[in-house]
């Protein structure tokens, strides 16, 4: 039997306490959504919540890679999987970039449960082309389904979330965003997107109890398929990956982190910005700003910055001091 991949809930019991693992982490009584669950991570993460204890929506719009076609077979499928194996699921259609739809899909599950905890959000499509190649209406299409999608789906249930003082949301980047891939401007602007739309979100929510991350996941899923050797998609297994996406779900999750998580291995994205340097009025030339470019790089005395203001108070703050003007008193 394949090694790294198990294929369904009952095997996924059974390999955790096989290997002296306690399943500490559960989901009992909890609601989640997992958008682009038919396949791939989606299907790994719906199947993986539910043998923890979650009631899931399983949504998949069906369609191929690239975003065409569609059929909610996929979804019934892995249904099926989870309630074989004892658990609560039911398969959803919805297009993500249709709000009315993703809003009928809430419905329909705070019709049934009452409630939504979770919201996973991982459907995406792809349509890569250099940027000299790609098509405006590809680019659009793409930022739609990741960007927009993630939007929608984490509209529908916030202001549910923030009744219930309580929301885990997860967003989906990548790589690809945070560094860069050829061919992919359009996949890359999307997954960048939804780290901004975390970052403001953990602040809006964190009053109510909701936490917002994002999973950067690297597995070999069908997106993969033909651009990897075999043996090497054999490592990126998906369940290595959703062992990741279980940390930001429940309610000892970290909040504004970026989870990196691929062939087992575990890290963080963070952003810092640099100390910088200070130029009198006078002084404030692009000359200047060049000439002085190693102490603007220079990464002693950086700070992880969580908040847009925090960047202006610290040149403010530089500047006053440059003035001699005292900082107000609060």
């Amino acid at each position: 039997r394949n090694l790294y991949r198990r294929e369904t809930l009952a095997e996924i019991g059974f390999d955790y306490y096989a290997i002296g693992v306690k399943m500490s982490i559960r989901y009992d009584g909890q609601v989640a959504i997992v958008t682009g669950a038919g396949n791939g991570l989606g299907k790994s993460h719906a199947l993986a919540l539910a043998a923890r204890g979650a009631k899931v929506v399983v949504n998949d719009l069906g369609g191929a890679v690239d975003g065409t076609g569609g059929s909610v077979t996929a979804a019934q499928q892995v249904v099926q999987e989870i309630e074989a194996a004892g658990g609560e699921a039911m398969a959803n259609g919805a297009n993500v970039t249709n709000l009315a739809e993703v809003e009928a899909m809430v419905k329909d599950a705070m019709d049934k449960w009452g409630r939504v905890d979770i919201l996973v959000n991982n459907a995406g499509i792809l349509r890569d082309k250099s940027f000299a190649k790609v098509s405006i209406d590809d680019f659009k299409l793409v930022v739609d389904v990741h960007l927009m999608g993630s939007v929608n789906c984490t509209k529908a249930v916030w202001t549910i979330m923030q009744e219930q003082n309580y929301g885990r949301v997860v967003m989906t980047t990548s790589s690809s965003g945070m560094y860069g891939n050829f061919g992919q401007t359009n996949y890359g602007a999307a997954k960048m997107a939804v780290v901004g739309f975390m970052n403001t979100l953990v602040i809006e929510g964190k009053k109510h109890n909701i936490h917002v991350n994002a999973l950067s996941p690297t597995a070999g899923t069908r997106m993969l398929e033909g651009l990897i050797p075999p043996d090497v998609l054999e490592l990126m297994s998906v369940e290595s990956v959703t062992a990741g996406l279980l940390t930001l779900c429940d309610s000892e999750a970290p909040n504004r982190t970026i989870l990196c998580a691929g062939a087992g291995g575990y890290a963080t994205t963070q952003i810092f910005e640099t100390d910088g340097i200070y130029l009198a009025p006078e002084d404030q030339s692009p000359e200047n700003v060049r000439a002085q470019m190693d102490k603007v790089m220079d990464r002693a005395g950086e700070k992880k910055i969580t908040a847009g203001f925090e960047q202006t108070n610290k040149f403010v703050a530089k500047a006053m001091q440059h003035f001699g003007i005292e900082m107000p008193k609060t």
